[in-house]
């Protein structure tokens, strides 16, 4: 679901980029560098858009130059729902599909490290949980590993895709909770 432009409305776009590890299918989430914009939080390859930038163009530009990873647009798969970010920005997630297995060399003024999530680990029991809150709705948390809980808005983009993509479910994500540690 796409969310139409207000005035100050500022865009993003952020990849889930499906490539092969070891013959085994999955996306690439990162962890941020430790110093800027989100410090040591997960997130996806992605950012800002320029001016006149399609989401898909930012995505892929995004992309190459946080983790060296090149692909072309004919590799999109197409979008996911619009995430309305507490920190004003509004992210478009772009599904791509590497046609080659990648060698991710990532930026060290943007990415502190870059991790493979199988997409049957993504998609197994287990993997998403729901935190109650002592008021409001529960939180999403997405368990990918030891030491790696994602929350939104990366954790509702990639809740999506498993959702959606990997599960032939229909949900939707706008209305998720974001934790306040992630509003910077």
């Amino acid at each position: 679901m796409a969310i139409e432009d207000r005035p100050g409305t500022r865009r993003a776009a952020v990849v889930l980029c499906v490539t092969e590890q070891d013959g085994e299918p999955g996306v690439l989430v990162i962890k941020r560098a430790y110093r800027g914009r989100n410090a040591g939080q997960w997130g996806l390859p992605g950012g800002r858009a320029d001016e006149g930038e399609t989401p898909e163009i930012t995505a892929l530009r995004e992309l190459e130059e946080e983790l060296g990873v090149a692909l072309e647009p004919s590799d999109v798969l197409g979008r996911l729902d619009d995430f309305p970010a507490s920190s004003g920005f509004v992210i478009t997630p772009v599904v791509a599909v590497a046609s080659a297995p990648v060698r991710p060399v990532p930026s060290p003024d943007e990415v502190h490290s870059v991790h493979h999530v199988p997409l049957a680990a993504l998609a197994a029991d287990g993997v998403v949980n729901w935190l109650a809150q002592p008021s409001g709705p529960p939180l999403l948390q997405m368990l990918l590993g030891p030491r790696m809980t994602v929350h939104a808005p990366t954790g509702a983009m990639l809740w999506q895709f498993r959702e959606v993509v990997l599960l032939g479910n229909d949900v939707r994500v706008a209305d998720l909770l974001q934790p306040d540690w992630t509003r910077h």
